[in-house]
């Protein structure tokens, strides 16, 4: 009988032993279900990085796109995504180089220029500018865009050159090219910043501001909305715009890039680009 007793409560715990091994093996299965099938979701939402290049070295190339500039970028009504110049140059660029793309969009040059020069995206599209250049390799320009001033219709300023007098105050959207290029060229007349560049004509209006100065484009667009205002004749600068990398990325990746510019250029690419989204305050970069 003592035998028969010990037997049994072998038995008993094999058979204890047996059943926590299958829930145990249950519950791992179902833990790499839950896990593949959770991986699989983000695999989705984020594009699947590739074999490293000088110009994308994560194996997704990270394009900045400024919304601020509506010449280079602006949202797509319907979809709410970036559609325009820019973003046609920063889809071939990442079909040409078979990677994965990845647009960042910000609401100013000055944001953009942040991320490029602090590696957080790997391309961006900018005014060429020796301050920018600190921290920025430019490609040559692949359009030109007309920098102009706005005014109010009652206004004694007739002409560009009237601008810069003392008692005059110019905004500027904060660390776009007009700020840069204004900042060394205005002598007397004073410089004030709204926070992006699509906030100029706002803060000219409510801060009954003398000037404002911007994308000439745009400067027109919010003229039609806004009565009593009149663009100045003529342009007060050329803002030569460029494709820019990291300038600590290496040289190779900085010849492709420029590579790439050139030949969207000769190739008629940016021109019809250009065309297809209806700018006309731009020309193709000579």
């Amino acid at each position: 009988m003592k035998f028969r007793s010990i037997d049994r409560a072998h038995q008993h715990k094999a058979l204890c032993t047996k059943l926590v091994r299958r829930a145990w093996v249950r519950f791992v299965v179902g833990l790499l279900v839950i896990m593949s099938f959770s991986t699989g979701l983000v695999a989705a939402e984020t594009p699947s990085a590739v074999a490293p290049t000088a110009l994308a070295p994560t194996g997704i190339l990270r394009v900045v796109i400024n919304l601020g500039n509506p010449i280079l970028a602006r949202k797509d009504a319907p979809s709410g995504d970036p559609v325009g110049v820019s973003v046609d140059l920063a889809t071939e660029l990442a079909n040409r180089l078979k990677t994965p793309l990845k647009l960042v969009a910000v609401n100013s040059a000055g944001q953009a220029v942040d991320l490029v020069t602090r590696e957080m995206a790997d391309v961006g599209f900018f005014a060429i500018d020796p301050v920018r250049g600190q921290g920025i390799a430019f490609t040559p320009a692949y359009v030109q865009i007309e920098g102009s001033y706005l005014v109010r219709d009652g206004s004694p300023i007739q002409s560009n050159e009237e601008v810069d007098r003392t008692g005059h105050r110019i905004v500027v959207g904060k660390g776009s090219a007009y700020d840069l290029f204004l900042t060394r060229e205005i002598k007397q007349a004073q410089l004030v910043r709204a926070n992006t560049s699509p906030e100029v004509v706002r803060y000219f209006v409510e801060n009954n501001v003398e000037v404002a100065a911007g994308v000439r484009q745009q400067l027109e667009a919010d003229a039609r909305t806004v009565p009593g205002l009149r663009l100045l004749d003529g342009r007060f600068m050329v803002i030569d715009q460029a494709m820019g990398a990291p300038k600590s990325r290496s040289d190779v990746a900085h010849t492709q890039l420029r590579q790439f510019v050139n030949e969207m250029k000769l190739s008629g690419f940016v021109a019809a680009s250009l065309k297809r989204h209806g700018i006309d305050g731009a020309v193709v970069a000579p």
